[in-house]
């Protein structure tokens, strides 16, 4: 059997004998107490009676970047041994400290993507810095505050990047005592500023070092070391730390902690060379690295973290009376809405709540997600070139990716600009979706829910129009409608999509028959349904006044083609807003999405049901939506049971009584072509007193413009002043 000694700074002696590359090999662990003396008579002690020697905590180089000086001490202790190899791990860590992070990227997808990153410290974890830094341009160094107790980082809780820190942490440490650059667990003699520790997402380095110098608070904070014990999980357990990473692999069995350091490891190879004679050079370690297979081990500290799905959703004020209403930003009711608006468009994404409670009824998966706002209201995005939303929406993505989201859903008008979320998904590291097919699917149930509830019972001798046709929900609701109401009228202000959607859906449901138009008013009076899917501004979508008795508008736009004034002057018709979605569990948002408590926009709970589903990829996007998607996010809709919310109008359910009366006036206009003609008339009146919008926006009129550069700098300011009260 093959016997390696570990000389570490601790107290503790043990003997233990591992498996590792299908051998045993004893493991005498002794601690020296940090005595230098010690350490030198035990390693010519045992020079010659076993097979190496690993100093862990010894090192013969201090590395920190490109910079590297020798230990005044490390380097002589491997000359007390004239038979023995002695090693301390440095040649091996750096290789398997990236493999590792690389392992652990694949196990855990997106877990160090774009995260706040602190090495504690950065000292000879080259390896794991540089792994680390392709994943995150965030990776700073507490090494002068870890060493030297610095009272503060440059600038207000900045943490120091490697040029700052490398330089004087060496040149002051080469003559330091071993227990000083690899500290210890326990009570530091002067307590470390806090600020870089809350800063990072992540601790990456020495467990010791964490555990002496890191905050009492380590809440949701994600550890990656090179090695660790059960005593260190349960510190770190108790600081509210969610994920424990080990960087070596493990000795004792496969998904059991890697508790043995760099040094121990580098020794067993040392032990298991084919031959006493072959020497220890890189290409002979990479020889039996390449036999290693390992994992390194993830483990989950807190038992709310197990085994959730996150996700991540943007959101975006619908018109300037959103920003006012923010916590944040009740102040700039006091400024012109133009001057708000205008300037809110540039802020950058802005973090707004966690969802939580999300799981399947039907697997138990839990989901977490994220809201993360951009400021743009529609039309600041339409006034704006695509890639003004783009950038903003690539910077959310990255948002997603440190919270450890791995799919971000489009909401709103996100999901309209430009090529409706392709170039969003090919630019972003984590899938996307617009949430587009779960929109879909919903509304057409809701559709189909309210005109039965309106009377009538047989779809197929109805008529459906479809206004904003060409887009990428009109043209996939027209298509599916037409397969059950057989008599579809497709209306867009581009002819020449129509004619090519008309052609479309008569190869798909032949015998349908289907009218195309650029304007709906003349089709208005025979539809039964008509579905309103536009981007359109500052126009009229629908002439309400010339629909026909007991008509059902569904509104699918957001912000909403049609407004409640309008809606008010024909009692007889209803107007519904897009399906709405209940999430299984004990769903909280965080954050008033303009829905009742636990229901959900259907663009939002696709994304929610992906992530519940385990779908991390790329759902839906462009204008394209196949029938194949909707179909299928309806059957994992069923399988996860989600639920359509009641029947939504301007905000409010339709009551029983509502229906009812509807129905009642329907039923009399019908009977009575005169009073529906009155009717009409007065309604048709009244509507040329409501001014011409869609989306609750009309035309701008330039106001405010000679405030937008003074007022820039104001909500700017308050916006950095808001952000430091964010969580």
């Amino acid at each position: 059997m093959k016997k390696v000694l570990h000389l570490h700074l601790n107290q503790d002696d043990t003997t233990e004998v591992v498996h590792f590359l299908d051998q045993a090999i004893e493991i005498r662990s002794i601690g020296c107490h940090g005595d230098n003396g010690l350490a030198e008579r035990l390693i010519a002690g045992y020079d010659g009676q076993v097979d190496a020697i690993a100093l862990d905590g010894m090192p013969d180089v201090l590395e920190l970047g490109a910079a590297r000086v020798a230990h005044v001490v490390g380097e002589n202790l491997a000359q007390q041994a004239t038979q023995t190899p002695v090693v301390n791990g440095r040649t091996i860590r750096a290789g398997l400290e990236r493999w590792g992070v690389i392992l652990a990227d694949r196990a855990q997808p997106g877990i160090f993507a774009q995260k706040h990153i602190l090495m504690v410290p950065g000292l000879n974890h080259n390896g794991l810095a540089q792994a680390l830094a392709r994943r995150s341009a965030n990776i700073r160094y507490a090494d002068p505050v870890v060493y030297f107790a610095l009272p503060q980082f440059p600038g207000v809780g900045s943490p120091m990047t490697l040029d700052q820190a490398a330089v004087p942490t060496l040149e002051q440490l080469k003559e330091a005592p071993f227990r000083r650059i690899k500290p210890q667990p326990g009570s530091p003699g002067t307590a470390r500023a806090a600020d870089p520790f809350h800063w990072a997402d992540v601790l990456a380095g020495d467990v010791g070092a964490i555990r002496r110098y890191a905050p009492a608070e380590l809440k949701r904070k994600t550890i990656v070391v090179e090695h660790a014990t059960e005593d260190d999980l349960e510190d770190l357990r108790q600081r509210g730390a969610s994920i424990l990473v080990t960087m070596m692999p493990s000795l004792n069995g496969v998904g059991s902690l890697g508790k043995w350091p760099a040094a121990v490891i580098e020794a067993i190879l040392v032990a298991l060379r084919p031959a006493a004679n072959t020497p220890l050079t890189e290409d002979t370690y990479l020889d039996l690295m390449a036999d290693i297979k390992w994992t390194p081990t993830i483990r989950y500290l807190q038992a709310a973290d197990v085994g959730i799905n996150k996700f991540a959703f943007v959101i975006h004020p619908l018109n300037v009376g959103f920003i006012h209403k923010h916590r944040l930003f009740r102040w700039t009711r006091f400024l012109p809405d133009e001057l708000v608006e205008r300037t809110a468009a540039y802020m950058p994404p802005m973090y707004i709540s966690r969802i939580t409670g999300g799981q399947s009824p039907t697997t138990g998966q839990k989901i977490e997600g994220y809201l993360i706002s951009l400021a743009a209201t529609p039309r600041q995005m339409m006034q704006r070139g695509e890639r003004f939303t783009y950038d903003r929406l690539n910077k959310s993505a990255k948002m997603a990716e440190r919270f450890g989201a791995r799919i971000m859903g489009l909401g709103a008008f996100t999901s309209v600009v430009g090529d409706a979320g392709i170039t969003v998904a090919h630019e972003a590291d984590i899938a996307i979706t617009s949430g587009n097919s779960l929109t879909v699917a919903a509304t057409l149930e809701s559709a189909k829910q309210a005109v039965m509830r309106l009377g009538m019972q047989d779809l197929t001798k109805g008529k459906v129009m479809v206004v904003g046709a060409t887009g990428s929900i009109g043209s996939i609701c027209a298509r599916l409608l037409a397969q059950a109401i057989f008599d579809v009228v497709l209306v867009s202000i581009e002819p020449e999509r129509l004619i090519e959607l008309k052609r479309l859906i008569q190869s798909e449901t032949p015998g349908a028959k289907v009218a195309i138009a650029t304007r709906a008013d003349e089709y208005l009076p025979e539809c039964d349904l008509i579905v309103t899917a536009t981007s359109a501004f500052g126009q009229r979508v629908v002439d309400i006044t010339r629909c026909k008795p007991g008509a059902v508008i569904c509104d699918v736009a957001r912000p909403l083609d049609m407004s409640a004034a309008e809606a008010a002057l024909r009692p007889d018709v209803l107007v519904i807003e897009s399906g709405e979605v209940l999430i299984p569990g004990d769903i909280d948002f965080g954050y008033d999405i303009g829905l009742p408590p636990k229901t959900s926009y259907a663009c939002l709970a696709e994304t929610a049901l992906l992530a519940m589903e385990g779908r991390f990829e790329d759902y839906t996007l462009g204008r394209n939506i196949t029938i194949e998607r909707v179909k299928e996010i309806y059957h994992l809709f069923k399988k996860h049971q989600f639920q359509l919310a009641g029947l939504r109008s301007f905000g409010g359910y339709v009551t029983e009584e509502q229906f009812q009366e509807k129905v009642e006036l329907a039923q009399q206009y019908r009977a009575d072509p005169k009073l529906f003609a009155r009717v009409q008339a007065a309604a048709a009146a009244k509507l040329k007193t409501i001014p011409v919008m869609s989306k609750g926006v009309k035309a701008s009129t330039g106001s405010g413009r000679k405030w937008l550069l003074a007022g820039a700098g104001v909500l700017a300011a308050g916006w950095l002043l808001g952000r430091k009260r964010q969580v």
